[in-house]
């Protein structure tokens, strides 16, 4: 090959060596586009092309308007856009009963229902437990004199949970009060000092301790 034939020879319009640049130049920028669009939809929360919907749920007694995408969580609803954070996020795929709320009075894990699903129902969390005048419901109130958790993590959902079951069961037995929390996880292993403050809700729930 003489010295003018070489694909690198300056003499030349374009040498291989700066159109295989080019390519590679274009290539990158072309992959950066598309990388950026495609993380902004994620960054904003839903696929490009998704459409949110303005919703009215009932919080704790209260209708509020939010927008949700149709395949959001209750859970996700709840603690970011309304921030009620006392619902806690878990595992986040119903095993741990961490995000426990009440659904028209039952306890439901809000990980696992969609946000839609819940239109037109009574939904309460942990904020709304209380009464409107702030003093306790038994069974917070039996947590507090029992002290009955100890980082508190799984706090919300196992109130909520016992709060359900005493209502429908205030004279529980100790065995039939831990089948009824056998759903929720506590990390802790607390599971003997919480079924003691529990026991006592129930007393505050019969009438026996005010």
């Amino acid at each position: 090959m003489t010295s003018h034939e070489h694909s690198d020879d300056p003499r030349r319009g374009l040498s291989r060596r700066s159109f295989i640049k080019g390519v590679i130049a274009a290539g990158a920028t072309v992959s950066s586009a598309a990388y950026l669009f495609r993380n902004a939809a994620t960054l904003l929360g839903q696929p490009a092309g998704a459409v949110e919907r303005l919703v009215t749920l009932r919080v704790n007694g209260q209708l509020r308007r939010v927008d949700v995408l149709k395949q959001e969580t209750l859970v996700m609803t709840l603690r970011y856009k309304l921030g009620l954070t006392g619902t806690k996020i878990g595992c986040d795929r119903g095993e741990c009963g961490t995000c426990t709320v009440l659904i028209d009075g039952v306890p439901h894990y809000a990980c696992s229902i969609l946000t839609h699903s819940v239109r037109g129902r009574e939904v309460v969390t942990i904020e709304g437990l209380a009464r409107p005048d702030g003093r306790l419901h038994p069974v917070q109130q039996g947590v507090v004199d029992e002290q009955g958790f100890q980082c508190g993590f799984c706090t919300p959902g196992m109130i909520l949970t016992a709060a359900a079951f005493l209502k429908t069961r205030p004279n529980p037995t100790r065995a039939e009060l831990a089948e009824a929390l056998s759903g929720n996880v506590c990390r802790c292993g607390d599971y003997d000092k919480i079924l003691t403050a529990f026991m006592r809700a129930a007393q505050y729930v019969r009438g026996e301790l005010t």
